[in-house]
């Protein structure tokens, strides 16, 4: 099996159609997007894709043929359970391929996947702030594997074109469009900066854990808001500090992560949204993370949230700086 598909119509089902009738984005951007995506694909070098395609061709020998994702209690239920059990085994052993998986909880054909995230949890908190996106096009810069794309989905929204430069969180997604079937629901091996400027018109465009990952926020904004038509909604989740003497820090370390460049107190965050243009500017949720919501599991066995904590002390960080809290701000494109 090649490594270095180039077909983005297989790869990206339905993807050219939806820019082009849906987002209505325009012909020279279109063309642009899917011959980077095209080149991407092309030039990779990740030694683990031969193993990760591997894995998703054996997911697509073992469906069937009557294939669908719902929610149910909760949970992300993509594609149906084999139908015996030497084959369940498997479809586990090429998940288990696939490791580690970050976003869910997920069941991909009977399989359950305890992720390392109860992304469920998030999307609790913010769903109860949403607006009715019934039609929404939405944009989900960071998306990992592509949950949150599927719960937009489910709400209503009409299509949700996200990006992700880790192939691993590609892959994955491709391995849940097998199981399931293909959605509109698309996760590019992409950057945001990598985007065309005209896709744009997003109704929502969401940026959940990327902000404190940017050395420069505010251009990370600017960069949010030109890809929301004019009135739509930002939805950005971020570390921010508890009330205290510093407004910000910009910790060389924080929680064991050494790309953690800014993190500021809520007002100050506020301020950098209004600075950008943004209007209606308000954090519906404040959270501190807890051991439940982040940890070790069986599908991730690398450390996680409770080795980057005192283990005294969970109110710090092994760095000694506040333990993580996420603030959710929700802002209006103000041109």
């Amino acid at each position: 099996m090649s490594d270095k598909p180039a077909d983005i119509d297989t790869l990206h089902p339905g993807l050219s159609d939806w820019l082009q009738h849906t987002l209505s984005c325009d012909d020279v951007a279109r063309e642009k997007l899917l011959a980077l995506l095209q080149q991407r694909w092309q030039q990779h070098n990740h030694g683990d894709m031969p193993r990760w395609q591997q894995a998703i061709q054996t997911l697509s020998r073992c469906r069937g043929k009557a294939q669908r994702w719902r929610v149910d209690d909760d949970l992300l239920v993509l594609g149906k359970a084999a139908s015996s059990a030497g084959q369940q085994m498997l479809l586990e052993q090429a998940l288990r391929e696939l490791m580690p998986w970050r976003k869910g909880p997920l069941r991909l054909h009977g399989v359950d996947i305890d992720t390392e995230w109860r992304s469920d949890w998030k999307w609790q908190r913010l769903q109860a702030h949403l607006p009715k996106l019934s039609g929404h096009k939405v944009l989900d810069v960071g998306a990992g594997n592509g949950y949150f794309g599927y719960r937009l989905l489910a709400a209503g929204a009409a299509g949700v074109l996200a990006v992700d430069p880790t192939w691993l969180f590609v892959m994955q997604h491709q391995a849940m469009q097998t199981a399931a079937g293909a959605a509109d629901n698309w996760v590019l091996p992409l950057r945001l900066e990598d985007l065309p400027d005209s896709v744009g018109g997003f109704d929502m465009v969401m940026s959940l854990g990327v902000l404190y990952h940017r050395r420069d926020p505010l251009a990370h904004l600017h960069r949010l808001k030109q890809h929301l038509r004019p009135g739509g909604l930002l939805v950005l989740e971020t570390f921010v500090l508890p009330p205290g003497d510093d407004l910000e820090i910009s910790p060389r370390r924080y929680a064991r992560m050494g790309n953690v460049h800014r993190i500021p107190q809520p007002p100050l965050l506020r301020q950098w949204l209004q600075d950008t243009g943004f209007s209606n500017v308000r954090m519906v949720d404040i959270n501190r993370t807890s051991v439940q919501e982040q940890r070790r599991t069986d599908w991730m066995q690398f450390e996680s949230l409770a080795e980057a904590l005192d283990q005294y002390n969970h109110a710090l960080t092994v760095e000694g700086l506040p333990a993580p809290r996420r603030a959710i701000m929700l802002a209006r494109q103000n041109s």
